[in-house]
């Protein structure tokens, strides 16, 4: 596995994994809060895993290296899409369900979720696994290679449930680009439980109620 991955392990064998993908030149540490804020002991011990995204550069920035999940062609983010970059970190984080499947966590209880630049990989990887996993959190996001949702979207998760959420005063992905990706996601079938907050491009506490919320509906 290529990715560097930050781990919160429980001190019982996990039943359950939470993977959770940051935002464009971020880290995994940024969500280490989330995990301490969210309670998932209804579940069982859970292991949040938090991968680093690699560090490439990233064209609306200058070109200046950061890390990134893919890299940024034009403001319009879908327009011109770095196919190639998306690709990639589908496979990586394919590899990291396989990695925690072979650690004894089945599928079934796996969410992928993640925010901005995270989210889009998540939808993304998230329809075209060849694993049922237990749901998709895309926070902040937008649905990515959209043309080709459908075509390649992964039988195993027909029907997965999803929670959408996004900031109403959004100004980096603006609220129709997720508003499109829940709007695309029911039109395949996913039932998706949508929440806009009154905030920017960023998560507030009501959303992490809400998504902890969600998440032990999940894997229950």
């Amino acid at each position: 596995m290529n990715l560097e991955c930050i781990e919160i392990t429980p001190p019982a064998e996990p039943v359950a994994t939470v993977i959770v993908l940051h935002g464009l030149g971020a880290d995994g540490t940024d969500f280490l809060p989330l995990a301490d804020e969210i309670d998932l002991a209804a579940v069982g011990p859970v292991r949040w895993v938090l991968p680093r995204a690699p560090v490439r550069p990233v064209t609306i920035n200058g070109g200046y290296p950061m890390r990134a999940w893919y890299d940024i062609l034009a403001p319009d983010l879908q327009r011109r899409e770095d196919e190639a970059g998306l690709r990639q970190s589908f496979a990586e984080v394919h590899e990291l369900i396989e990695r925690e499947i072979a650690r004894g966590v089945p599928a079934r209880r796996i969410v992928l979720a993640g925010f901005s630049q995270g989210a889009a990989i998540t939808l993304g990887a998230g329809l075209r696994c060849r694993r049922r996993l237990a749901g998709l959190a895309a926070l902040s996001g937008y649905l990515p290679l959209a043309s080709s949702s459908a075509a390649e979207r992964s039988e195993e998760n027909a029907g997965l449930t999803v929670f959408g959420a996004h900031g109403a005063r959004d100004g980096v992905v603006v609220p129709e680009r997720g508003r499109a990706a829940r709007d695309a996601l029911e039109a395949l079938g996913h039932p998706v439980q949508w929440h806009e907050y009154p905030m920017e491009h960023s998560v507030c506490a009501e959303e992490v109620r809400d998504l902890g919320a969600w998440l032990r509906g999940a894997l229950a």
